[in-house]
Protein backbone atom coordinates (compact mmCIF):
# COMPACT_ATOMS: atom_id res chain seq x y z
CA UNK A 1 0.00 0.00 0.00
CA UNK A 2 0.64 3.34 -0.80
CA UNK A 3 2.67 5.34 2.24
CA UNK A 4 0.86 8.71 2.80
CA UNK A 5 2.99 11.81 3.43
CA UNK A 6 0.40 12.95 5.56
CA UNK A 7 1.11 16.95 4.83
CA UNK A 8 -1.04 19.10 7.49
CA UNK A 9 -1.68 22.64 5.76
CA UNK A 10 -2.32 25.19 8.78
CA UNK A 11 -3.63 28.97 8.61
CA UNK A 12 -0.84 30.94 11.17
CA UNK A 13 -0.77 34.47 12.23
CA UNK A 14 2.22 36.59 12.21
CA UNK A 15 2.93 40.14 13.58
CA UNK A 16 3.18 43.28 11.93
CA UNK A 17 6.27 44.81 13.81
CA UNK A 18 5.14 48.22 12.56
CA UNK A 19 0.91 48.01 13.21
CA UNK A 20 -1.03 46.80 15.54
CA UNK A 21 -1.99 43.78 12.86
CA UNK A 22 -1.74 40.47 12.02
CA UNK A 23 -0.24 38.51 8.78
CA UNK A 24 -2.56 35.55 7.48
CA UNK A 25 0.03 32.67 5.97
CA UNK A 26 -0.56 29.10 5.13
CA UNK A 27 2.05 26.74 6.78
CA UNK A 28 2.56 23.18 5.21
CA UNK A 29 4.28 20.31 6.35
CA UNK A 30 5.82 18.18 5.71
CA UNK A 31 6.34 18.36 2.19
CA UNK A 32 8.89 16.26 0.22
CA UNK A 33 10.70 18.47 -2.56
CA UNK A 34 12.89 16.87 -5.22
CA UNK A 35 16.27 17.43 -4.31
CA UNK A 36 15.88 17.68 -0.59
CA UNK A 37 16.40 14.48 1.69
CA UNK A 38 14.52 16.22 4.79
CA UNK A 39 11.01 17.33 4.62
CA UNK A 40 10.69 21.00 3.83
CA UNK A 41 8.41 23.15 5.46
CA UNK A 42 6.26 25.71 2.87
CA UNK A 43 5.00 29.22 3.80
CA UNK A 44 2.43 30.88 1.48
CA UNK A 45 1.55 34.03 2.95
CA UNK A 46 -1.72 35.37 1.21
CA UNK A 47 -1.22 39.34 1.31
CA UNK A 48 -4.05 39.21 4.22
CA UNK A 49 -4.13 41.03 7.43
CA UNK A 50 -6.13 41.38 10.36
CA UNK A 51 -6.40 42.94 14.04
CA UNK A 52 -9.34 41.66 15.89
CA UNK A 53 -8.14 38.41 16.64
CA UNK A 54 -9.88 36.89 19.96
CA UNK A 55 -6.74 35.09 22.07
CA UNK A 56 -6.76 31.85 23.92
CA UNK A 57 -5.61 33.05 27.37
CA UNK A 58 -5.02 29.47 28.07
CA UNK A 59 -2.93 28.55 25.25
CA UNK A 60 0.17 30.20 25.53
CA UNK A 61 2.26 30.07 22.14
CA UNK A 62 5.75 31.71 23.27
CA UNK A 63 7.48 33.63 26.29
CA UNK A 64 10.08 36.62 25.56
CA UNK A 65 13.15 36.79 27.54
CA UNK A 66 11.78 39.83 29.58
CA UNK A 67 8.52 37.06 30.71
CA UNK A 68 5.84 38.88 28.30
CA UNK A 69 3.64 35.88 27.12
CA UNK A 70 2.26 35.72 23.91
CA UNK A 71 -1.16 33.48 23.19
CA UNK A 72 -2.64 31.32 20.30
CA UNK A 73 -5.71 32.63 18.32
CA UNK A 74 -9.20 31.20 19.42
CA UNK A 75 -10.61 28.98 16.46
CA UNK A 76 -13.84 27.53 16.21
CA UNK A 77 -14.51 24.09 15.27
CA UNK A 78 -13.77 24.30 11.82
CA UNK A 79 -10.60 25.34 12.79
CA UNK A 80 -11.28 28.99 11.50
CA UNK A 81 -9.30 31.83 13.47
CA UNK A 82 -12.10 33.96 15.67
CA UNK A 83 -12.39 37.82 15.17
CA UNK A 84 -14.27 40.41 16.68
CA UNK A 85 -14.43 42.46 13.78
CA UNK A 86 -16.77 41.25 11.03
CA UNK A 87 -14.80 41.76 7.77
CA UNK A 88 -11.80 40.03 9.52
CA UNK A 89 -13.50 37.61 10.41
CA UNK A 90 -14.61 37.02 6.78
CA UNK A 91 -10.78 37.30 5.99
CA UNK A 92 -10.13 34.60 8.00
CA UNK A 93 -13.16 32.48 6.09
CA UNK A 94 -11.00 33.28 2.95
CA UNK A 95 -8.20 31.66 4.35
CA UNK A 96 -9.48 28.74 5.61
CA UNK A 97 -11.14 28.02 2.08
CA UNK A 98 -7.55 28.64 0.28
CA UNK A 99 -6.38 26.17 3.24
CA UNK A 100 -8.99 23.51 2.08
CA UNK A 101 -7.38 23.85 -1.30
CA UNK A 102 -4.07 23.95 -0.42
CA UNK A 103 -4.93 20.77 1.83
CA UNK A 104 -7.02 18.99 -1.56
CA UNK A 105 -3.86 19.23 -3.90
CA UNK A 106 -1.08 17.65 -1.20
CA UNK A 107 -3.84 14.54 -0.53
CA UNK A 108 -4.69 14.28 -4.04
CA UNK A 109 -1.02 14.19 -4.86
CA UNK A 110 -0.88 10.97 -2.28
CA UNK A 111 -3.47 9.22 -3.12
CA UNK A 112 -2.92 9.25 -6.92
CA UNK A 113 -0.52 5.87 -7.61
CA UNK A 114 2.37 6.73 -10.40
CA UNK A 115 0.21 4.61 -12.89
CA UNK A 116 -2.51 7.02 -12.16
CA UNK A 117 -0.25 9.95 -12.47
CA UNK A 118 1.10 8.37 -16.02
CA UNK A 119 -2.61 7.26 -16.86
CA UNK A 120 -3.65 11.19 -16.74
CA UNK A 121 -0.84 12.48 -18.31
CA UNK A 122 -1.46 9.90 -21.58
CA UNK A 123 -4.99 10.98 -21.28
CA UNK A 124 -3.71 14.78 -22.00
CA UNK A 125 -1.29 13.64 -24.96
CA UNK A 126 -4.24 11.68 -26.78
CA UNK A 127 -5.40 14.98 -27.30
CA UNK A 128 -2.20 16.64 -29.38
CA UNK A 129 -2.47 16.14 -32.97
CA UNK A 130 -0.21 13.54 -34.65
CA UNK A 131 0.46 15.20 -37.98
CA UNK A 132 1.46 18.03 -35.94
CA UNK A 133 4.42 16.03 -34.43
CA UNK A 134 5.32 14.59 -37.37
CA UNK A 135 5.75 18.00 -38.91
CA UNK A 136 7.62 19.10 -35.83
CA UNK A 137 9.71 16.18 -36.57
CA UNK A 138 10.34 16.50 -40.06
CA UNK A 139 11.52 20.07 -39.24
CA UNK A 140 14.03 18.74 -36.22
CA UNK A 141 15.27 15.79 -37.26
CA UNK A 142 14.79 14.94 -41.21
CA UNK A 143 15.82 18.40 -42.37
CA UNK A 144 19.67 18.18 -40.93
CA UNK A 145 19.69 14.77 -42.16
CA UNK A 146 18.70 14.93 -45.33
CA UNK A 147 16.85 16.99 -48.51
CA UNK A 148 15.39 13.89 -49.55
CA UNK A 149 14.46 12.21 -46.76
CA UNK A 150 12.68 15.81 -45.42
CA UNK A 151 10.96 15.89 -48.69
CA UNK A 152 9.50 12.52 -48.78
CA UNK A 153 7.87 13.47 -44.95
CA UNK A 154 6.72 16.39 -46.23
CA UNK A 155 4.90 14.44 -49.06
CA UNK A 156 3.31 11.36 -46.63
CA UNK A 157 2.27 14.47 -44.04
CA UNK A 158 0.23 16.30 -46.88
CA UNK A 159 -0.54 12.88 -47.98
CA UNK A 160 -2.10 11.96 -44.45
CA UNK A 161 -3.87 15.34 -44.32
CA UNK A 162 -6.24 14.51 -47.42
CA UNK A 163 -6.58 11.07 -45.55
CA UNK A 164 -7.83 12.74 -42.20
CA UNK A 165 -8.94 16.04 -43.25
CA UNK A 166 -6.33 18.04 -41.57
CA UNK A 167 -5.88 16.54 -37.82
CA UNK A 168 -5.71 13.26 -36.46
CA UNK A 169 -5.34 13.10 -32.70
CA UNK A 170 -2.96 10.94 -30.54
CA UNK A 171 -6.10 8.96 -28.88
CA UNK A 172 -7.43 8.40 -32.63
CA UNK A 173 -4.47 6.32 -33.68
CA UNK A 174 -5.27 2.23 -33.92
CA UNK A 175 -4.48 -0.75 -35.81
CA UNK A 176 -7.40 0.06 -37.85
CA UNK A 177 -6.04 3.24 -38.48
CA UNK A 178 -2.88 2.40 -40.02
CA UNK A 179 -4.58 -0.44 -42.10
CA UNK A 180 -7.24 1.83 -43.66
CA UNK A 181 -4.53 4.23 -44.50
CA UNK A 182 -2.42 1.30 -45.87
CA UNK A 183 -5.52 0.53 -48.50
CA UNK A 184 -6.12 3.62 -48.83
CA UNK A 185 -2.73 4.18 -50.13
CA UNK A 186 -3.02 1.29 -52.67
CA UNK A 187 -6.24 2.01 -53.90
CA UNK A 188 -5.29 5.60 -54.20
CA UNK A 189 -8.82 6.53 -52.73
CA UNK A 190 -10.04 9.82 -51.30
CA UNK A 191 -8.13 11.46 -54.08
CA UNK A 192 -4.85 10.78 -52.01
CA UNK A 193 -2.53 11.41 -54.70
CA UNK A 194 -1.28 15.00 -55.16
CA UNK A 195 -1.83 16.52 -58.52
CA UNK A 196 0.61 15.92 -61.17
CA UNK A 197 1.34 12.97 -59.11
CA UNK A 198 0.99 9.10 -58.87
CA UNK A 199 1.45 6.74 -56.10
CA UNK A 200 3.09 3.83 -57.43
CA UNK A 201 3.05 0.64 -55.23
CA UNK A 202 6.58 1.15 -53.86
CA UNK A 203 5.85 5.03 -53.09
CA UNK A 204 3.08 4.04 -51.04
CA UNK A 205 5.48 1.34 -49.47
CA UNK A 206 7.47 4.30 -48.56
CA UNK A 207 4.65 6.63 -47.19
CA UNK A 208 3.78 3.89 -44.91
CA UNK A 209 7.25 3.35 -43.48
CA UNK A 210 7.73 7.20 -42.34
CA UNK A 211 3.60 6.95 -40.62
CA UNK A 212 5.41 3.54 -39.00
CA UNK A 213 8.44 5.39 -37.98
CA UNK A 214 6.69 8.66 -36.82
CA UNK A 215 4.49 6.20 -34.66
CA UNK A 216 7.41 4.94 -33.37
CA UNK A 217 9.30 7.73 -32.40
CA UNK A 218 5.93 8.77 -31.04
CA UNK A 219 6.15 6.00 -28.43
CA UNK A 220 9.99 6.40 -27.44
CA UNK A 221 8.98 10.34 -26.68
CA UNK A 222 6.16 9.08 -24.47
CA UNK A 223 3.10 10.18 -26.79
CA UNK A 224 1.88 7.35 -27.14
CA UNK A 225 1.35 4.07 -24.24
CA UNK A 226 2.67 1.18 -26.76
CA UNK A 227 4.49 0.84 -30.05
CA UNK A 228 1.99 -0.01 -32.18
CA UNK A 229 4.25 -0.55 -35.02
CA UNK A 230 5.00 -3.87 -33.49
CA UNK A 231 1.51 -4.98 -35.01
CA UNK A 232 1.09 -2.90 -37.86
CA UNK A 233 2.86 -4.77 -41.15
CA UNK A 234 5.26 -2.82 -43.41
CA UNK A 235 3.67 -2.30 -47.03
CA UNK A 236 5.68 -4.73 -49.22
CA UNK A 237 7.80 -3.74 -52.25
CA UNK A 238 7.59 -5.21 -55.60
CA UNK A 239 11.32 -5.62 -56.62
CA UNK A 240 12.35 -3.18 -59.79
CA UNK A 241 14.87 -3.89 -62.63
CA UNK A 242 17.90 -1.85 -61.59
CA UNK A 243 19.55 -1.11 -65.44
CA UNK A 244 22.73 -0.67 -65.67
CA UNK A 245 25.47 -0.40 -68.30
CA UNK A 246 28.14 -3.00 -69.12
CA UNK A 247 31.46 -2.38 -69.57
CA UNK A 248 31.31 -2.51 -73.74
CA UNK A 249 28.85 0.27 -72.99
CA UNK A 250 30.56 2.59 -71.16
CA UNK A 251 33.49 2.49 -73.22
CA UNK A 252 31.23 3.29 -76.50
CA UNK A 253 29.87 6.28 -73.95
CA UNK A 254 33.22 7.22 -73.52
CA UNK A 255 34.32 7.38 -76.69
CA UNK A 256 31.19 9.42 -77.88
CA UNK A 257 30.57 13.21 -77.77
CA UNK A 258 27.30 14.70 -75.40
CA UNK A 259 26.09 17.54 -76.21
CA UNK A 260 26.83 18.77 -72.36
CA UNK A 261 30.43 17.65 -71.52
CA UNK A 262 30.49 18.35 -67.33
CA UNK A 263 27.13 15.73 -68.04
CA UNK A 264 29.65 13.24 -69.93
CA UNK A 265 32.42 13.56 -67.02
CA UNK A 266 30.05 13.59 -64.30
CA UNK A 267 28.10 10.44 -65.44
CA UNK A 268 31.57 8.54 -66.14
CA UNK A 269 33.05 9.60 -63.08
CA UNK A 270 29.85 8.31 -61.10
CA UNK A 271 29.96 4.81 -63.00
CA UNK A 272 33.66 4.54 -61.52
CA UNK A 273 33.06 5.55 -58.31
CA UNK A 274 29.35 5.24 -57.54
CA UNK A 275 29.21 8.71 -56.01
CA UNK A 276 25.57 9.97 -55.96
CA UNK A 277 24.49 12.71 -58.34
CA UNK A 278 23.86 15.54 -55.09
CA UNK A 279 27.68 14.60 -53.68
CA UNK A 280 29.10 14.96 -57.06
CA UNK A 281 26.97 18.23 -57.66
CA UNK A 282 28.62 19.69 -54.26
CA UNK A 283 31.79 18.08 -54.46
CA UNK A 284 34.91 20.51 -54.28
CA UNK A 285 38.63 20.45 -54.70
CA UNK A 286 39.26 20.29 -51.32
CA UNK A 287 37.68 17.24 -50.47
CA UNK A 288 39.71 15.53 -53.39
CA UNK A 289 43.40 14.41 -52.03
CA UNK A 290 45.45 13.43 -55.52
CA UNK A 291 48.87 13.71 -53.53
CA UNK A 292 48.43 9.78 -52.55
CA UNK A 293 47.82 6.68 -54.82
CA UNK A 294 45.35 6.36 -55.38
CA UNK A 295 43.50 9.41 -54.49
CA UNK A 296 41.29 9.95 -51.79
CA UNK A 297 37.83 11.22 -51.51
CA UNK A 298 37.51 12.89 -48.35
CA UNK A 299 33.71 14.30 -48.00
CA UNK A 300 30.43 14.00 -46.30
CA UNK A 301 27.41 12.38 -47.89
CA UNK A 302 24.58 14.56 -48.42
CA UNK A 303 21.83 11.38 -47.97
CA UNK A 304 23.28 9.93 -45.00
CA UNK A 305 25.69 12.43 -43.95
CA UNK A 306 27.93 9.60 -43.22
CA UNK A 307 31.85 10.86 -43.36
CA UNK A 308 33.89 9.13 -46.25
CA UNK A 309 36.97 8.44 -47.21
CA UNK A 310 37.33 6.94 -50.20
CA UNK A 311 40.17 5.20 -52.88
CA UNK A 312 39.30 6.12 -56.55
CA UNK A 313 40.53 5.36 -59.74
CA UNK A 314 43.17 7.94 -61.90
CA UNK A 315 41.05 7.30 -64.61
CA UNK A 316 38.03 8.99 -62.50
CA UNK A 317 40.64 11.72 -61.41
CA UNK A 318 41.42 12.56 -64.90
CA UNK A 319 37.79 13.18 -65.25
CA UNK A 320 37.14 15.77 -62.61
CA UNK A 321 39.98 18.08 -65.15
CA UNK A 322 42.44 20.47 -63.71
CA UNK A 323 42.56 21.48 -60.29
CA UNK A 324 41.34 24.51 -59.05
CA UNK A 325 40.97 26.70 -55.96
CA UNK A 326 39.95 24.26 -52.74
CA UNK A 327 36.43 25.95 -53.16
CA UNK A 328 35.72 25.59 -55.99
CA UNK A 329 33.54 23.15 -57.73
CA UNK A 330 35.04 20.28 -59.07
CA UNK A 331 31.87 19.52 -61.30
CA UNK A 332 31.40 23.21 -62.11
CA UNK A 333 28.15 24.07 -63.98
CA UNK A 334 26.61 20.43 -63.51
CA UNK A 335 22.66 20.82 -63.78
CA UNK A 336 20.16 19.20 -61.43
CA UNK A 337 18.87 15.90 -62.15
CA UNK A 338 16.19 16.51 -63.51
CA UNK A 339 17.59 18.44 -66.51
CA UNK A 340 19.82 15.09 -67.09
CA UNK A 341 17.23 13.23 -69.15
CA UNK A 342 17.16 15.49 -72.55
CA UNK A 343 20.80 15.22 -72.78
CA UNK A 344 21.26 11.77 -71.33
CA UNK A 345 19.01 9.92 -73.60
CA UNK A 346 20.68 11.38 -76.89
CA UNK A 347 23.79 10.84 -76.08
CA UNK A 348 22.85 7.35 -74.96
CA UNK A 349 21.18 6.76 -78.74
CA UNK A 350 24.19 8.36 -80.48
CA UNK A 351 26.29 5.21 -78.81
CA UNK A 352 24.34 3.19 -80.24
CA UNK A 353 22.67 1.85 -76.55
CA UNK A 354 19.38 1.09 -76.25
CA UNK A 355 18.68 1.21 -72.59
CA UNK A 356 16.39 3.60 -70.47
CA UNK A 357 19.60 5.08 -68.20
CA UNK A 358 19.54 8.05 -65.90
CA UNK A 359 21.85 9.64 -64.39
CA UNK A 360 21.59 7.36 -61.21
CA UNK A 361 22.45 4.58 -63.23
CA UNK A 362 25.66 5.19 -63.36
CA UNK A 363 25.64 4.61 -59.70
CA UNK A 364 24.18 1.38 -60.24
CA UNK A 365 26.50 0.42 -62.92
CA UNK A 366 29.42 1.05 -60.37
CA UNK A 367 28.00 -1.22 -57.94
CA UNK A 368 26.72 -4.10 -60.42
CA UNK A 369 29.93 -4.31 -62.34
CA UNK A 370 31.88 -4.25 -58.90
CA UNK A 371 30.25 -7.15 -57.88
CA UNK A 372 30.45 -9.13 -61.07
CA UNK A 373 34.19 -8.62 -61.18
CA UNK A 374 34.58 -9.95 -57.62
CA UNK A 375 34.31 -7.48 -55.05
CA UNK A 376 32.87 -9.03 -52.12
CA UNK A 377 29.35 -7.18 -51.03
CA UNK A 378 30.47 -5.80 -47.90
CA UNK A 379 33.34 -3.80 -49.55
CA UNK A 380 30.96 -2.67 -52.32
CA UNK A 381 28.47 -1.19 -49.83
CA UNK A 382 30.94 0.59 -48.20
CA UNK A 383 32.50 1.84 -51.09
CA UNK A 384 28.72 3.42 -51.73
CA UNK A 385 28.32 4.42 -48.71
CA UNK A 386 25.18 2.34 -47.32
CA UNK A 387 24.29 2.01 -44.21
CA UNK A 388 22.95 -1.79 -44.19
CA UNK A 389 24.72 -4.30 -46.49
CA UNK A 390 20.83 -5.47 -47.35
CA UNK A 391 20.61 -2.44 -49.26
CA UNK A 392 23.60 -3.22 -51.68
CA UNK A 393 21.89 -7.08 -51.73
CA UNK A 394 19.94 -5.81 -54.45
CA UNK A 395 22.78 -5.36 -56.59
CA UNK A 396 24.22 -9.14 -56.28
CA UNK A 397 20.78 -9.98 -57.46
CA UNK A 398 21.14 -8.84 -60.62
CA UNK A 399 24.67 -10.27 -60.66
CA UNK A 400 23.56 -13.72 -60.03
CA UNK A 401 20.72 -13.68 -62.85
CA UNK A 402 24.17 -13.06 -64.92
CA UNK A 403 25.69 -16.17 -63.58
CA UNK A 404 22.68 -18.26 -64.45
CA UNK A 405 22.81 -17.23 -67.48
CA UNK A 406 26.86 -17.80 -68.16
CA UNK A 407 25.66 -21.32 -66.67
CA UNK A 408 24.53 -22.29 -69.99
CA UNK A 409 26.90 -20.17 -71.77
CA UNK A 410 29.61 -22.85 -72.78
CA UNK A 411 27.95 -25.94 -75.23
CA UNK A 412 29.72 -29.38 -76.26
CA UNK A 413 28.79 -32.10 -78.18
CA UNK A 414 28.76 -35.08 -75.65
CA UNK A 415 28.37 -38.62 -76.91
CA UNK A 416 25.39 -40.33 -75.69
CA UNK A 417 25.98 -41.76 -72.79
CA UNK A 418 24.65 -45.15 -72.42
Amino acid sequence: MKKLSKTKVTVHLRKNPSHDEWYLYLESYPVYLKGHSNPQRIREYLNRTVSTVIWDKKRTARTSADGKQSFKPKRDDNGIILCRSEADQQTCIYANNVRNMRQKEYDNADLYSDQDKKLLEQKRRNGYDFISFMQKYNENRNRILSTEKYKRWARTIKILKLHTGGELLFGDITEGFCEDFRLALLTKSKGLALKGETISQNTASYLFDNLRAALHQAFLEGYMEEDITTRVKPLRRLEVRREYLTNDELNKLANTPCSVDVIKRAALFSALTGLRHCDIHKLRWSEIDDSTDPPRLNFTQQKTKGVEYEPFSRQALELCGQRKGAEELVFQGLPEVKRMSDVIRPWLKEAGIDKNITFHNFRHTFATLQLANGTDIYTVSKMLGHTNVTTTQIYAKVVDKKKEAAANAIVIDLPTIS
